[in-house]
């Protein structure tokens, strides 16, 4: 079973660098999608301004035209007025020309503003012609980078590959399916050991009974919450469960030569678990004790001839 679990701990360094470089050869084309849709969409304004300018263009060619129309109209009624002999058709050939002198400044305003904004246009279409032709190099510098890179990671991909074919031989096929589906799930992470009574791979409290199978190695096993193989290092000791639990196991735990089983294998003299006489250390307001812990004879007599003072003093104040 232990290489089994070394032969697996191998094929997730195998497993993870593959699949990460299988990410990356799948992210490749985004990328270079990303400046490809850029490129069109620039490309569509492009069309869309340089149509909005050949209408600019032809507006002019259609204002100068009026403009120059009004303009030849103004200067043939201004010809006229030499002719005229009535005040009526003064006043006629008066107002022609006031109405064509109107249409002609009305034009060449018209004109001018187009002009300005055909202008900046133009200046417009020259920036965007710039910005697409670099990014049209770009790309082309994106596409010979990216087939290189493809290339590169599609040769490491298959170095893993032949990796793995010699790792795998002899394996169970389920148990590599189920490990495979875990390491791609798990970010590259399919087999993690148990610290102390915790998955490291989840940081769960794993069930004492569970962790007791696992340090016994005698099949492979699931961590219960995150689904990794889990495996025991030998030298981390598991955390009791609670403080209580912990003294107990020091007490009973016949595989750590519990304080009990020494007793009863005599390698613990009795007299470091018999009950010992009691101690009574003297405070300074005590009175010194005689070897045996009790008072002296003398000392008694001391205190009972005080008391007999006591009392006849105070008969004596009684009779007075």
């Amino acid at each position: 079973m232990q290489e089994v679990i070394e032969k697996l701990k191998t094929l997730q360094d195998i497993l993870s660098e593959r699949y990460t470089m299988e990410r990356e050869l799948r992210d490749i084309p985004r990328s270079l999608s990303t400046k490809t849709e850029l490129l069109n969409r620039l490309k569509k304004q492009y069309i869309e301004k340089n149509e909005q300018f050949e209408a600019a263009k032809q507006r002019i060619r259609d204002l100068r035209a009026r403009m120059e129309e009004a303009e030849r109209e103004r200067e043939h009624y201004e010809q006229q007025m030499s002719e005229i002999k009535t005040q009526r058709e003064y006043e006629a050939l008066d107002k022609e020309i006031r109405e064509a002198s109107e249409r002609e400044q009305y034009h060449r305003k018209e004109l001018q503003r187009e002009e300005r904004e055909l202008e900046e246009t133009e200046h417009a279409l020259e920036r965007e012609e710039q910005l697409i032709s670099e990014q049209e190099n770009e790309l082309e510098e994106e596409q010979n980078r990216i087939q290189s890179e493809s290339e590169s990671k599609k040769k490491q991909i298959a170095e893993l590959d032949k990796q793995q074919k010699k790792v795998t031989p002899g394996m169970d096929e389920d148990l590599l399916f189920k490990f495979d589906r875990i390491i791609r799930s798990k970010e590259g992470e399919g087999i993690v050991p148990i610290r102390k009574g915790v998955c490291t791979g989840c940081n769960m409290i794993l069930p004492r009974q569970f962790v007791n199978d696992v340090r016994h190695g005698a099949e492979i096993k699931f961590c219960p919450y995150c689904s990794k193989i889990v495996f025991y290092v030998e030298d981390d000791l598991e955390a009791p469960e609670s403080e209580t639990e912990g003294l107990m196991d020091v007490f009973d735990d016949d595989t750590a030569g519990g304080l009990a089983d020494l007793i009863a294998e005599g390698e613990v003299e009795e007299e470091l678990i018999d009950d010992d006489p009691p101690i009574v250390v003297a405070t300074d307001d005590d009175e010194p004790l005689d070897d045996s812990g009790n008072e002296s004879e003398e000392e008694v007599n001391e205190q009972e001839e005080d008391l007999n003072e006591e009392d006849e003093e105070d008969e004596e104040e009684d009779i007075e």
